[in-house]
């Protein structure tokens, strides 16, 4: 039995992490969740799967959640410390960090430190702050199991390729709810057509991120530090069907790629499990239903956030942590009819151009970067 953590179990990820749970009953015992907002879901969770321990992030509903659980042999905390606090505990195993932006990072640094294997959903912990936590890693010696599907399916292709160097990787990328769509088009559209992503059922600030081409910036760099590339080694793929996850290409020339169907059980299971694959009663890809898989360049000066996650990759330092916070910010915005679709890119643009570069921050320079660019970013709005 191994004892898991969900940082982030009401969301897309912990969610669908906990119907893994529920198909492997003699594999894992739940021992953390944990949860920002949502405390009737995290209530039902706790009565059903009988945590160690959960945690409110919001303390307005540490009272709801503390009464509604106090027949319950469950230990109640709030706030946010307490989940970083949480993630230490020596009782679990692995922590599945599934909580949403910014907020991943510090629970993820305490649980390396911790020695605890991370089965990695929050992206943004390497986007800002790659090279510490990969130092990290090496110096506790944890591993980190991606749970996105596109480097889970990079980790796959890699398995058994120990020694053998990547010469390319090739990122899919859906092309969201407005692939081939004009700037004109863009300026116009709204929070809720950018919400009805075409193949993924997912939170929404990662679907609109998905819509304007910022998660797959992030993923780019998430795939720098995990497979420890360089950016020109990074080739975006449009490819709408969804089918092939991501792919690598070897020195040889030859390419391999993970394919299935967009369903994100399968590499948060593999996260959990490998090098096991046990049986999944999940959809099968029948070929026949996807005849013709087809792949486009990305149209990066439409979806200009894709460029700007390339140029951080580039110049490093802490323009990625500027820009995650920066996004942040833009998409909330957007999402209440703020700013419109384009202005979040030109938010994010103008927060990279004001806050100051630092070449080799340390943990707490990134802190004071992200504090300091989302109230720039609130003052520009």
């Amino acid at each position: 039995m191994k004892n898991i953590a969900i940082l982030g179990s009401t969301g897309s990820i912990g969610t669908q992490t906990l119907e893994v749970v529920d198909a492997h009953p003699d594999k894992f015992t739940v021992e953390i969740l944990t949860a920002n907002n949502n405390a009737n879901l995290l209530i039902e969770q706790a009565k059903k799967y009988k945590p160690d321990t959960v945690v409110i992030a919001n303390e307005e509903k540490y009272t709801e959640v503390k009464d509604a659980l106090k027949n319950e042999p469950i230990k109640v905390f709030t706030g946010s410390k307490s989940i970083e606090d949480v993630a230490e505990f020596s009782t679990i195993d692995t922590v599945i960090t599934a909580m949403v932006g910014y907020s991943g990072l510090l629970p993820t640094i305490k649980a390396i430190k911790a020695g605890k294997h991370i089965a990695l959903a929050n992206k943004e912990t390497l986007v800002v702050a790659g090279e510490i936590i990969k130092d990290l890693v090496a110096k506790h010696n944890v591993q980190i199991y991606p749970v996105d599907s596109e480097h889970s399916a990079i980790f796959q292709c890699l398995t058994g390729e120990t020694g053998n160097e990547i010469e390319k990787i090739l990122l899919t990328a859906s092309g969201g709810p407005f692939r081939g769509k004009d700037i004109d088009f863009l300026k116009t559209v709204t929070p809720a057509q950018a919400l009805k992503h075409p193949n993924w059922d997912m939170g929404a600030k990662i679907t609109i991120d998905s819509a304007s081409m910022m998660n797959k910036g992030f993923e780019a760099i998430e795939a720098k530090w995990l497979f420890d590339v360089k950016a020109e080694q990074i080739e975006v793929l449009v490819h709408p069907q969804s089918i092939v996850h991501s792919a690598v290409q070897f020195k040889d020339g030859s390419i391999k790629a993970q394919m299935g169907m967009p369903d994100m059980r399968v590499p948060i299971q593999y996260a959990l499990t490998y090098p096991d694959r046990p049986y999944a009663d999940y959809p099968r890809l029948n070929f026949m239903d996807y005849p013709n898989l087809t792949f486009e360049k990305p149209d990066m000066k439409t979806f200009r956030n894709l460029q700007l996650a390339f140029d951080a990759m580039e110049k490093g330092g802490n323009v990625a942590c500027i820009i995650n916070a920066a996004n942040e910010i833009a998409v909330e915005a957007f999402l209440k009819e703020k700013i419109n679709f384009l202005g979040m890119t030109d938010l994010i643009e103008s927060c990279t151009q004001k806050v100051s570069f630092i070449e080799k921050p340390t943990i707490q320079d990134y802190i004071e970067t992200d504090k300091t660019t989302r109230e720039l970013a609130k003052s520009l709005i």
